[in-house]
């Protein structure tokens, strides 16, 4: 078992030692490997509401653990005209499939964005596609960056090859969740014009990395990429934004190798616990 005291043993092995030694603890933890495909075209997420409005609305609890009813309050209460306005913009005229991200929360199904799907559809004449679907169970709300990059939700499902898509979901942060869903459809052929979310970070909207951001990333931690690639399954030029950023404000390589271990651990026996 990997624990704290582990961890510091490492600290004190040189960094050769401490490279062969770190990888061989992620054997006995499961991180699931998300599709993700290159930014070119990398849509803007467009985010309906502000957090405080969502959060604090009084069926927000009640729709997040999965009330169908409290959902649909919520939506309807959240989402202005103007909102659908900036969403039309964004579609340009084409008719994609909206595609909501179906996540199980840690002792419910979150169905805020399958009601906002089916009310944007009504709004904007388009169709809900539930083909694809969320085949792990994760815990990200009000969760740490570490434990949102440990856990990244895994999608499976029929694609159509050509169509477009546009994405749907309740909340971005730092965007893994949109971008392993976008990589999903897109590595099955499909294409993704866009996405929504009721609320989120505006700093989020960006899902792309910026060249600056990646330079910098790569000039700090650059040593870790090889090990992030054997771990996640893509380099850094597959994160997002908001996740380069994250990483980039840690204080060495090993810090962030140390949290992913801690917090993929956690979470694994989380999951070990709820199959009892």
């Amino acid at each position: 078992m990997l624990t704290f005291g582990r961890l510091l043993h490492l600290e004190g092995l040189d960094d050769n030692e401490r490279q062969r030694k770190l990888p061989e603890t992620m054997s006995h933890i499961n991180i699931p490997k998300p599709i993700r495909t290159v930014w070119e075209k990398a849509p803007r997420v467009q985010i309906i509401a502000r957090e405080s409005a969502v959060k604090n609305h009084e069926r927000y609890g009640a729709a997040k653990a999965g009330d169908n009813e409290a959902a649909v309050e919520l939506v309807t209460d959240i989402v202005t005209e103007d909102a659908i306005k900036r969403i039309r913009r964004d579609i340009r005229g084409r008719d994609p499939l909206l595609i909501p991200v179906h996540a199980l929360e840690t002792e419910s199904v979150n169905t805020i964005p399958m009601a906002l799907a089916i009310y944007l559809a009504d709004k904007l004449d388009l169709v809900v596609n539930t083909d694809v679907l969320q085949a792990n169970r994760v815990s990200h709300t009000s969760a740490s960056g570490y434990h949102r990059l440990a856990t990244p939700a895994i999608f499976e499902g029929e694609v159509i090859e050509g169509a477009e898509y546009y994405l749907v979901d309740d909340f971005v942060g730092q965007g893994g969740t949109l971008a392993n869903l976008r990589g999903f459809i897109e590595h099955a052929g499909g294409i993704v014009i866009g996405a929504t979310t009721l609320t989120g970070q505006r700093r989020s909207a960006i899902l792309a990395p910026s060249q600056e951001t990646l330079e910098k990333l790569g000039v700090k931690h650059g040593d870790l990429e090889e090990w992030w690639q054997k771990v996640f399954g893509y380099g850094f030029d597959f994160l997002t934004e908001s996740e380069a950023r994250y990483l980039f404000r840690s204080s060495d390589a090993d810090r962030i190798r140390e949290g992913i271990i801690a917090a993929a651990r956690a979470g694994n026996q989380r999951d070990d616990a709820g199959d009892d």
